[in-house]
């Protein structure tokens, strides 16, 4: 289990490029409402599959601290309601996020998630508003990745909107994933908590921490 964990360790950290997590390129054309929606729909889908891999790593943690469907959904429900507040604010002009800020702090809030995941056992209440706090700060990270895509101004609202389904799709499907594959299969195993739950979410904590002192002292 050990060798296995330090294997997983060194595949992630090779595996993670320097670079901020929120980067798109896309060539903006004149397109109708319709294709607007579809267009940043899949976009938004591809920020989190398979361009956002610390939205991904997020989205574990809140799905590790307990494997419940209906309670890793309204936490995950939580999370969709805070960043598009912030992603709407952002993209509106009301406010301006830092980026050299908030990327350290998406990473940091990783962190404490899985930190908690190691050192509780449930779902606690403020649980809940951690994942409403740290929700808003990853829809300014992903106010950061629209900025540099650019939005048509004939169809912003469209585009705005699309995009945060497509970034819930994104979302449910990794929940879907973890839950099919290690839920349901695995979760009832006395040994769950401390062969899977525990390792995984150590090594997704220290992912995270590289990220936090690469993205504050190297980006």
């Amino acid at each position: 289990m050990k060798k296995l964990l330090l294997l997983l360790l060194a595949i992630l950290f090779i595996a993670v490029p320097p670079l901020s997590a929120h980067v798109i390129q896309y060539e903006l054309d004149k397109m109708s409402s319709n294709t607007v929606f579809w267009k940043y729909m899949l976009i938004g889908v591809q920020h989190i599959i398979p361009q956002g891999f610390d939205h991904i790593l997020f989205i574990t943690c809140v799905f590790f601290l307990n494997p419940n469907l209906k309670k890793v959904i309204l936490q995950a429900s939580m999370f969709t309601l805070a960043h598009s507040i912030t992603l709407g604010l952002a993209m509106y002009g009301i406010i301006k996020p830092p980026a050299n800020i908030i990327e350290p702090l998406i990473a940091l809030s990783i962190v404490f998630l899985a930190i908690e995941n190691i050192v509780s056992n449930k779902v606690r209440p403020w649980r809940l508003i951690m994942v409403f706090l740290f929700g808003m700060v990853h829809g300014m990270g992903f106010a950061g990745a629209l900025s540099q895509l650019g939005m048509p101004q004939y169809a912003f609202g469209i585009a705005l909107i699309s995009f945060n389904v497509g970034v819930e799709i994104g979302q449910l499907s990794i929940i879907m994933l973890l839950y099919f594959f290690i839920s349901a299969p695995f979760s009832k195993m006395s040994l769950y908590r401390k062969r899977i739950v525990i390792p995984v979410s150590s090594v997704i904590a220290l992912v995270a921490a590289y990220w936090t002192v690469q993205r504050i002292f190297f980006t």
